[in-house]
């Protein structure tokens, strides 16, 4: 009652509600404190608790590229043509599902310098950045690669350091939100135990968790019972490192699934670029999934993380395995053709309509 008293007049006085229920104000303020504890409602203002949010927990870079424009020459000067973009998987994630619509916060740990000045004005539109904790005597993460005239990279550098602070202790910080959250992504950019944290945080609060690998080297970094994990989505050359093995053809290719669900992940996808996807969870079985070839590649930058949100997205729709391997196929497809990590049009409705076409 008191709830959807606050609901109708979330700046209702403590003394009005007490005179609607005929209870003291005492008793009034010993329920609203009851309430705000248990999370239903934020606050003095009394903001209600309905909107759940995804957290994506992870990495928040700057992506630099220096594209050689004639022959690479080791030893010398190479003239370049460069671009500079926000990037990192968790903050990718997270921008696409906010321009998908939905209520998203980020958790990262960055430096106090100008990259993370230009991270914050991309990504402020569609995340929430506010429980960002910022190291003054650390550089924000930064991913820089040298690409040939054809595009081909040459060499990349990571300083990915930063990272090293997102520990269990930083995100206990964050309990609460952490507690009533939708969803949680975390990227394995973060150190192993705190992906075991977050792993056995979620099983106790109930709260659906979605790890995101992030190269081959950092398949490490994952616990060894992975039971309570939502969704895994790894790509052939992750899943072949972590099993030691070889995926060399579709029943290879389902066997390694069936591995990843035999270790307690309720829901996994293994991409294997233009051979599509593999998706699949013990109740519905495992289905192949085709790519959906762009018309044109602009840039493959950001493709595996827009094929990851929309599976994430049309998952908490309620969608199929099928369908959500179909969404997370068409936004690769529709990002590879987009000159940005994220591609600009993406939305809710454009989704659709591209699922519709």
């Amino acid at each position: 009652m008191i709830f959807d008293l606050i609901r109708k007049n979330p700046y209702v006085s403590q003394q009005e509600l007490a005179e609607t229920l005929g209870l003291s104000r005492p008793s009034i303020a010993n329920l609203i404190s009851g309430l705000i504890k248990k999370g239903n409602i934020l606050g003095r203002a009394y903001i209600l608790n309905e909107s759940q949010q995804i957290i994506c927990i992870g990495g928040a870079n700057i992506d630099r590229k220096f594209h050689i424009k004639d022959k690479a020459q080791l030893g010398t000067s190479n003239p370049i043509r460069s671009t500079q973009s926000a990037g990192g998987v968790a903050r990718n994630i997270a921008e696409n599902l906010g321009r998908l619509g939905m209520d998203v916060t980020m958790i990262t740990a960055s430096g106090a310098d100008k990259d993370w000045s230009f991270i914050e004005e991309s990504s402020s539109l569609y995340m929430n950045l506010e429980n960002v904790t910022q190291f003054p005597g650390m550089s924000t993460g930064s991913y820089t690669a040298v690409l040939d005239a054809n595009g081909e990279l040459i060499i990349a550098l990571a300083d990915m350091e930063v990272y090293e602070a997102i520990t269990p202790d930083l995100l206990l910080k964050n309990d609460a939100l952490l507690s009533r959250s939708k969803c949680i992504v975390v990227d394995l950019n973060c150190p192993k135990e705190t992906i075991q944290f977050l792993c056995d945080f979620a099983k106790n609060h109930d709260i659906p968790l979605v790890l995101m690998p992030v190269s081959s080297p950092k398949m490490k970094r994952l616990p060894e019972d992975l039971t309570g994990v939502t969704w895994l989505i790894t790509n052939r050359d992750e899943s072949e490192t972590y099993f030691n093995t070889e995926i060399k053809n579709d029943e290879d290719w389902k066997n390694t699934l069936q591995k990843w669900l035999s270790l307690g992940v309720s829901n996994v996808v293994i991409t294997n670029g233009k051979l599509g996807a593999m998706i699949g969870n013990n109740e519905e079985g495992i289905f192949h999934a085709p790519s959906i070839p762009p018309e044109k590649i602009a840039d493959v930058t950001g493709a595996g993380d827009a094929f990851s949100s929309a599976v994430i997205y049309s998952w908490l729709e309620g969608k199929t395995l099928l369908d959500i391997a179909k969404a997370g196929s068409l936004n690769a497809s529709k990002t590879l053709e987009s000159p940005y990590t994220v591609r600009q049009d993406l939305s809710a409705a454009q989704l659709q309509k591209d699922l519709g076409e």
